[in-house]
């Protein structure tokens, strides 16, 4: 619910101690290590990039290989990742296996290279022997030259050609030679149709019949050293023992998917060590000595610096200057903890702001309720999420939180779903009409129904936008009062309250909106508006006078204020963003509504084969409904957060705190308390 103040720490020890105190720092991960200023003749800084990146390389070769094990031997998973908790006695003894099971994991990268190299090859193997083909019946290779008097030329003619029409295109373009042969070898029926042929032609006259054939559109034939029979017989074999190292190789592989854990516990230890020598690079050291410095939360401190003295090393921790980058870290309860992934989404606050996650966590889970609104997807996503949550207890902390936001917004929309009578649509009715004969059974609304009332809807949409945007107005104020601006905040607050607050009470006294546009009961008297629009006008006036006060130009202050009073029309547009509410809780359940209706009309009179088709109808059609419409309501949700709320009051530029820690995939050790 705040922003944690933070605290700059320096630690400096002996150089020996330096990979005990980072690995100490990386287990409890909430220090973060900064660079080390400029280097002097004293201190500098080591580079360790080469080692980082070998320790990620060999990350990255561990989850190659795991990737090889669940394409060809897939474990059991569950619908989430879960980390696995062991300890740290656990821990050392499977760091000593490391170095055997990073062989393993070659091996299966290099097997897999060699599965995509060989299957690679087959193909290229039998499009050899699909040329070849046409040519099997030759008995002599096709790179034969000839003897010491002739030459063999061996090509292939467009077309399906006859001995005779050949040898009359060669005896109309080469007149002049007689001394050559020519001998069809096959005739393809394939398209295109082609004549594969051996010319035999004394070496005197190899050129006119070389010249003539290529006026016949000849193409030479595939030089092959065997005669093509024995050429694909030799591929064949080729293509055969191309197939068995693959089974091989994949059987190779299988028969290490019990490496799998130990493969991805090396996994994480190499990430660890690439994100240890990351932070080495950091450290201002000198021959014997290293310095490291960076930050953590005040609320951090005495767990940390008591165990850092006992290594013999001095701690000192200090409040950061002014003008520091000093990271961001929010402190929030469960509640509203899962905000904070969509706050970090938009932009950190900066030191100066407040944190606005338990602000937002209230509007957020009413607009996520309000805009899916049916009982029914509520309990859909509150059990789904419960569910996760109870079973995948050691979840990473992103998705947790996401999951505990799903959760919250579920139970949102289930208490929306009876308020509005929407549970399924009107499924309680259909089916009951359907298969029942009972059109008097409905789950009754216990507030109103949106679809005969969407103009109550409309109102109390805008409503909760006007609520919503009076908060975040609030929150600035705050921040300026807390500052000791408070002209700051009669400028730039009180005055908008003034004028916003009293133009939407002055339309509350306009029957012609109130009774016929929005339905509504009650039209507040002529006197309210006489004295809403005299603090109007007054909130105009100090806006006038106000906005431009950095000018010292009192033309320009004056121009500036008038502009200001003109951005009144921004607080109609963010207003009118709130008819969002009205518009996907209408879709939600008018689309469930066709869907149900679908159904019916499909079931009506068929008996048995009608409950099948109406549960087929009826699963696929909510199930799109709930998919689209949570999808849309938690984009317009965020909108309402990020343009309309956010534009209030938040500046965001902070810088979320990045501690050295154990960034694992797969594992997390669990310390000695």
């Amino acid at each position: 619910m705040a922003i944690l103040p933070m605290k700059r720490i320096l630690i400096c020890g002996m150089k020996k101690d330096r990979k005990e105190v980072l690995e100490f720092l990386q287990r409890q991960g909430v220090v973060e290590i900064t660079s080390p200023a400029a280097q002097d003749d004293v201190f500098t800084s080591t580079d360790m990039t080469s080692s980082s990146v070998q320790f990620s390389r060999s990350a990255d070769t561990c989850e190659a290989a795991l990737k090889v094990l669940n394409d060809l031997a897939p474990a059991k998973s569950g619908l989430l990742a879960d980390y696995t908790i062991i300890d740290r006695e656990e821990y050392e003894k499977r760091v000593a296996l490391c170095g055997e099971t990073m062989k393993k994991a070659d091996k299966i990268v290099r097997l897999n290279k060699e599965i995509a190299e060989l299957t690679a090859e087959i193909p290229r193997l039998e499009i050899q022997n699909e040329i070849l083909e046409p040519w099997k019946n030759l008995d002599i290779p096709l790179d034969y030259e000839g003897t010491k008097n002739t030459k063999t030329i061996a090509g292939t003619l467009a077309g399906k050609q006859t001995l005779a029409e050949i040898y009359r295109q060669i005896s109309e373009l080469a007149p002049e030679a007689d001394a050559y042969d020519v001998e069809i070898v096959s005739t393809s029926h394939d398209d295109p149709e082609m004549t594969c042929i051996l010319v035999i032609v004394h070496k005197d006259q190899a050129d006119l019949i070389e010249d003539a054939l290529w006026h016949m559109d000849f193409s030479k034939a595939p030089l092959s050293s065997l005669n093509p029979a024995e050429e694909i017989v030799s591929y064949n074999k080729q293509i055969e023992e191309d197939k068995k190292q693959i089974e091989e190789a994949r059987e190779a592989i299988i028969a290490m998917a019990d490496e799998r854990e130990h493969i991805r516990f090396t996994h994480d230890y190499y990430a660890m060590r690439a994100d240890k020598y990351d932070a080495l690079s950091r450290l201002a050291q000198t021959e014997r000595t290293f310095i490291l410095s960076g930050y953590l939360a005040k609320r951090d401190v005495p767990k940390i610096e008591p165990k850092l003295s006992e290594m013999d090393v001095l701690v000192e921790v200090s409040d950061p200057e002014p003008g520091e980058d000093v990271p961001v870290k929010l402190r929030n309860n469960a509640f509203t903890s899962p905000m904070e992934s969509v706050v970090a989404n938009y932009s950190m606050p900066n030191t100066r702001e407040i944190d606005p996650s338990a602000v937002m966590a209230i509007f957020y889970y009413v607009f996520f309720g309000l805009m899916l609104s049916d009982a029914a997807y509520g309990l859909i996503i509150t059990i789904a999420c419960a569910v996760c949550l109870t079973k995948y207890k050691n979840m990473a902390a992103g998705m947790k939180k996401f999951m505990k936001m799903f959760l919250y917004c579920g139970i949102s929309t289930t208490i929306w779903g009876f308020l509005f009578g929407g549970f399924f649509g009107d499924a309680v009715n259909v089916i009951a009409t359907t298969f029942f004969n009972r059109p008097d059974i409905k789950l009754p609304a216990l507030w109103f129904e949106p679809v005969a009332s969407p103009m109550k809807l409309l109102v109390y949409a805008f409503v909760f936008g006007i609520i919503h945007l009076f908060v975040g107005l609030g929150i600035q104020m705050y921040e300026q009062i807390r500052d000791g601006d408070i002209k700051g905040a009669i400028y730039d607050v009180v005055f908008w309250y003034m004028l916003v607050g009293g133009l939407i009470v002055c339309v509350m006294t306009v029957p012609m909106l109130m009774q016929d546009m929005f339905q509504l009961s009650f039209v507040l008297p002529l006197s309210v508006r006489k004295v809403s629009l005299i603090i109007a006008l007054l909130g105009a006036i100090g806006i006038v006078f106000t906005a431009g006060r950095d000018s010292k130009n009192w033309v320009k202050r004056i121009m500036k204020g008038l502009y200001g009073v003109y951005g009144v029309s921004g607080y109609l547009s963010d207003i009118l963003s709130y008819s969002r509410l009205l518009a996907l809780g209408l879709a939600t359940g008018v689309i469930a509504t066709v869907f149900n209706a679908m159904a019916a009309m499909v079931a009506k009179g068929k008996g048995i084969v009608g409950v099948i088709l109406f549960i087929i109808i009826f699963v696929i059609g909510h199930a799109m409904n709930l998919a689209i419409n949570a999808l849309g309501a938690y984009v317009h949700t965020n909108r309402l957060q990020y343009v309309e709320f956010f534009g209030k009051f938040y500046e965001g530029g902070g810088r979320e705190l990045d501690p050295l820690t154990e960034n694992t995939k797969y594992y997390r050790v669990k310390e000695a308390k």
